[in-house]
């Protein structure tokens, strides 16, 4: 017989909308305040591509999808076989 299946507290779909709809009103603040620092504050910048807006962004997104193919790409060669520890 399985054992009967709990139910969480996030598991409820009016709490999932709840929680999406308040992550997207964060990012909606988040972006904001980035474009509000954008235009009211004089940004120093080293590089002519530090000048575009958003690039630390996009940047930072593209770096994080990088390193999720190459850990994919890494893992073949460092797997174990299924009864290396037994």
């Amino acid at each position: 017989m399985k054992p009967a299946k709990r139910s969480g507290v996030l598991d409820a779909p009016d709490t999932r909308k709840k929680l999406r709809q308040g992550f997207y009103i964060f990012l909606g603040i988040l972006l904001g305040l980035d474009l509000m620092a954008w235009f009211f504050f004089d940004r120093q910048v080293h590089f002519a591509w530090e000048a575009i807006p958003f690039f630390n962004a996009v940047y930072g997104f593209v770096a994080c999808v990088a390193l999720i193919f190459l850990a994919k790409i890494l893992r073949f060669f460092v797997k174990r076989k299924e009864d290396y520890y037994g």
